[in-house]
């Protein structure tokens, strides 16, 4: 999201918005202000809560989570046509006064993207229940933020209101960097886990960013997908010891890990694959 908002604030800071077009209205969860209100006004700023994106245009701000399958594709020439409701993966269009804009889509049938268009961010759901942002907490108030949840680490490192802006695939790359368990219980961290734990975020964050900022929103996904060591790694080697990296599958995401480096060689109970070896 940082790079994303860094893309718009090169290309779209500056520029009027000339047309508003939206493909798919459930993905538009407000009505007041309209996307017609932001016909004619200059994008001011660009900017991220978490995982939110946030354009904000002359006082109104359209904020977006991209969700699973969401993604934000910008061109320098955007096709004439008109979009046609829900027809294809573009969600909504937004074309600036050179003709220049950028499209939301989103792929597949599970449906997640969601888009707002508030008069501050904090109307948004999502965003007013955001924890500080995980790169702007000292070791102290990560520690208390940490151990103050009750489950297992993997999960308390991706809950949104207790740190901001770690989704599925960096956590699985700062518990392997700190090598924890996905597992381990939150509260029951040592001191010396839990410094190893957010020196790791830090490391791995702001690694991420210095990447991918300044590259453009059609190479961002490759380029996040080419730092990672085993987030979807599943089956390769693992890049410091060399043993076979490992997931365990949920509903509807998975985990990765090194079983040598996180867990002492013991695999983690995988559920899903233990309900089909039955």
């Amino acid at each position: 999201m940082e790079a994303l908002a860094a893309y718009l604030r090169e290309r779209a800071v500056g520029r009027a918005i000339a047309r508003v077009d939206v493909a798919s209205i459930p993905s538009l969860k407000t009505y007041d202000p309209t996307p017609m209100a932001l016909h004619g006004s200059e994008v001011t700023g660009a900017s991220r809560h978490g995982k939110f994106l946030d354009l904000d245009v002359d006082g109104i701000h359209l904020v977006v989570h991209l969700a699973r399958a969401g993604w934000l594709h910008y061109r320098e020439q955007l096709p004439p046509a008109p979009l046609r409701p829900g027809k294809g993966p573009i969600a909504l269009r937004v074309r600036l006064d050179d003709d220049s804009g950028f499209d939301l889509t989103e792929a597949g049938t599970k449906k997640g993207l969601a888009i707002y268009l508030v008069r501050d961010p904090s109307e948004v759901p999502g965003v007013a229940r955001l924890g500080p942002d995980a790169l702007a907490v000292g070791p102290a108030e990560f520690a208390e933020r940490v151990r103050g949840q009750r489950g297992q680490i993997k999960g308390v490192l991706t809950d949104q209101s207790v740190l901001a802006g770690v989704g599925n695939a960096y956590s699985d790359e700062i518990l392997h960097a700190a090598r924890l368990s996905p597992f381990a219980l939150a509260p029951r961290l040592s001191d010396g886990e839990m410094e190893a734990l957010y020196e790791a975020m830090g490391e791995i964050l702001r690694g991420a960013v210095a990447r991918s900022v300044g590259q453009g929103s059609a190479t961002l996904k490759g380029e996040k997908r080419s730092g990672l060591r085993v987030h979807a790694k599943t089956g390769l080697p693992c890049p410091v010891c060399g043993d076979t990296i490992r997931e365990v599958s949920f509903a509807e995401k998975s985990l990765q890990y090194c079983a040598t480096c996180q867990t002492g060689g013991k695999p983690l109970a995988d559920r899903r694959m233990s309900k089909l070896l039955r």
